[in-house]
């Protein structure tokens, strides 16, 4: 019996002495995750391998720690057992981490240099990308697995010493895994969609927000980008008024038409009214195609004049002085182009100078020839374009589909895929859309704010409110002071100097649009289903310096994970728009 409590003691205390160094490993790597992470996205390689060395020093002991024969036969036990466990689950976790994702990752980062991605002759290099592709989808696959192994440790059991920790752990891979999906996906997608093998086309819908539409704003300027071998080129222009109306119109989503109505088969300029950019950018290629007989095209590509400044952010100012087609008088016009003053020349200016509508979107495909040029010249460096190019994809600003199913499975997934349903959105995702009701250019004068409020709620389910504000700014005498093209001149029935919008909210799948007030009154308003998510729908009517608010109120929510918010992009920034989420305070915690 002795013996017995003897070897029994023994046991505990080297479990006790192997539980501090795994803590000591442990604390040493999430101290260190982050400065990898940094040393990464600023591409110091020579850095990143001395991190992840001392990294992999510190998760393999803890491994040793927490796989100890005598550790693990106490891992069996009752009570201490599960908090055993987790944290062999941890270190283990972490090791794998360390030694399948951060180590290829650093190495692939010395032959991977983002300034190689600048164009050369013309053509963006696209070898490195594609030998690096393997590692990183590696390690994607690796920290993704890891995150799973984690996610299934039950927390509520567990002592405040391990679930705190696992708490952590399950953030940063979580963060992790987001970043490493993205990469994986564009090593995958560049170089094939770049030309690496075959040429593709792209049609390119230049989206004018002056007339907002419910992804940005009307696709007035239409190109094809022609891409060979990371070669880019644009070619065949047209425009959404070239392209004429389609009589009858083309079928799309039944659910769709009904709440968009079918003009979304009909005109070009309306295919993204639906905020669902997969059918938006399908039905804009089978209206090009039909328009243009033997132009194949191989996927859609959008961006909005915001998107574009971004890029000049890192190209630098463009000389467009050319740009003006004939026939214009380039008036006031600025004849350079820079990330401050396309968006105004763009959106305002070019229909104080230009009044002929297929002039103006003459002048919109020069612009972004011009810019296009400018990026395949070669005189920007990759890591800048990069960096402008991300930035326009988290504002919502540039969306690409493709035509090829393998390509836009993946697409799908991504927040660039645009897709209102799918493993892209989140569960408690709402959206608040814009769709011009004035048929002119007056959305350049509106300021929007939206906020997601969660409301107190009884029954076990929860309630948003989708709180929106809409000001009217144009001057006082906007409907003599502004061209007849920006007020629509009362041709669809809005009050010249008014602005028309039709703004769409869309709740989590299963919830419920449940009511909708202006200006804190009860008003009527659409209610439909789209992709299993309900949609609210109200239209308003501003007058100039007349601000609104609409509130949309979203019921029978049964998701309980932090919500998320969708907007359509202006030409205000993101975060003058998206006011961070009112959550409810003192209520009852909810439960589906």
């Amino acid at each position: 019996m002795v013996v017995v409590a003897v070897a029994l003691g023994g046991a505990g205390a080297w479990v006790g002495y192997q539980a501090l160094h795994l803590k000591d490993d442990m604390q040493a790597t999430t101290e260190l995750l982050p400065k990898l992470k940094q040393q990464l996205l600023e591409n110091n390689s020579t850095g990143a391998a001395a991190t992840v060395s001392s990294l992999a020093a510190h998760t393999a002991a803890a491994k040793d720690a927490a796989t100890d024969p005598v550790w693990k036969l106490a891992s069996s036990l009752p009570w201490i057992g599960p908090n055993l466990a987790a944290a062999t689950d941890m270190a283990v976790t972490a090791d794998d981490v360390v030694r399948l994702a951060a180590k290829p990752l650093v190495g692939t980062l010395g032959s991977l240099d983002w300034k190689t991605l600048t164009p050369s002759n013309g053509a963006v290099p696209l070898d490195a990308l594609s030998a690096a592709a393997p590692n990183v989808v590696s390690a994607a696959n690796t920290v993704e697995l890891s995150h799973a192994r984690l996610a299934d440790i039950d927390a509520s059991k567990l002592l405040p010493q391990i679930a705190e920790p696992l708490q952590t752990a399950r953030k940063q891979l979580d963060e992790l895994r987001g970043t490493l999906t993205i990469a994986a996906n564009a090593a995958r997608l560049v170089p094939p969609m770049m030309g690496e093998k075959d040429s593709r086309n792209y049609l390119l819908l230049i989206q004018n927000s002056a007339e907002v539409r419910a992804t940005g704003g009307i696709p007035g300027a239409l190109a094809i980008l022609h891409v060979e071998k990371g070669k880019i080129e644009l070619t065949n222009q047209d425009s959404a008024g070239g392209i004429g109306v389609f009589d009858p119109a083309l079928k799309v989503d039944p659910a769709q038409e009904t709440i968009y109505s079918p003009r979304l088969g009909s005109y070009m300029q309306d295919v993204n009214l639906t905020p669902d950019f997969p059918t938006a950018a399908a039905t804009a290629r089978t209206m090009w195609q039909a328009r243009h007989p033997g132009q194949t095209v191989d996927g859609v590509i959008t961006l909005d004049p915001v998107a574009l400044s971004m890029v000049l952010g890192a190209t630098g100012p463009v000389d467009v002085s050319s740009a003006v087609p004939a026939g214009a008088d380039i008036g006031s016009l600025p004849t350079k182009l820079t990330s401050g003053n396309l968006v105004k020349a763009l959106l305002s200016d070019v229909y104080a100078n230009i009044e002929e509508p297929k002039l103006q979107d003459a002048y919109f495909a020069e612009v972004a020839k011009k810019i296009f040029g400018e990026i395949s010249s070669g005189k920007t460096s990759g890591e800048k374009l990069i960096a402008a190019l991300g930035n326009g994809v988290q504002e919502n600003r540039i969306k690409v589909w493709s035509s090829r199913n393998e390509e836009q499975n993946v697409l799908a997934k991504q927040r660039i895929g645009g897709a209102i349903a799918g493993s892209a959105v989140a569960p408690s995702a709402f959206g608040v859309y814009f769709n011009d009701g004035t048929g002119a250019k007056m959305d350049y004068y509106v300021k929007r704010k939206v906020q997601l409020v969660q409301q107190c709620t009884a029954g076990g389910y929860g309630k948003y409110t989708a709180h929106i504000t809409l000001t009217n700014t144009a001057p006082a005498d906007a409907a003599t002071s502004l061209p007849k093209y920006v007020t629509g001149g009362g041709d669809y029935g809005v009050t010249p100097g008014h602005v028309a919008t039709n703004v769409v909210a869309y709740g989590p799948v299963q919830a419920r649009a449940q009511e909708a007030r202006v200006n804190g009154k009860t008003a009527g308003f659409g209610s439909f289903v789209h992709a299993d998510r309900p949609v609210g729908v109200v239209r308003v009517d501003l007058a100039p310096g007349q601000s609104t608010t609409v509130d949309i109120d979203f019921a029978k929510v049964v998701q309980t994970s932090p919500a998320v918010l969708d907007v359509t992009p202006t030409v205000q920034k993101s975060a003058d728009v998206i006011v961070p989420t009112d959550l409810a305070k003192g209520c009852a915690a909810t439960k589906p």
